[in-house]
């Protein structure tokens, strides 16, 4: 029997997995000057998920910074949170799924 919440966790996950593909794609395009950060859409927009990501990604920023000192301005933090929502789904699913 599927489990409603579950689903509802799960397309959760999904919405926050594609706001920060955008914003991760979008901070891209901005810092190669491809998109004009001066654009009241796109200030906006990168405003408002940066003001979304920055408090979740902050304690892993951390963490990175004890664990590898030296990056360079090399971020992965991103990728971090992004392995973290894929095994919580996982985990999930494994865990109500099983059989």
């Amino acid at each position: 029997m599927l489990n409603p919440f579950i689903d509802l966790i799960n397309n959760v996950i999904s919405l926050i997995n594609l706001a920060l593909m955008v914003w991760i794609v979008l901070g891209l395009l901005v810092h190669f000057d491809i998109v004009n950060r001066y654009n009241p859409l796109v200030n906006r927009v990168y405003a408002a998920l940066s003001q979304f990501f920055e408090p979740m990604l902050r304690p892993i920023r951390r963490w990175l910074a004890r664990l590898l000192p030296n990056m360079n301005g090399l971020d992965l933090s991103p990728v971090l949170f992004l392995l973290l929502l894929h095994f919580i789904r996982n985990a999930l699913y494994s865990w109500f799924y099983a059989i």
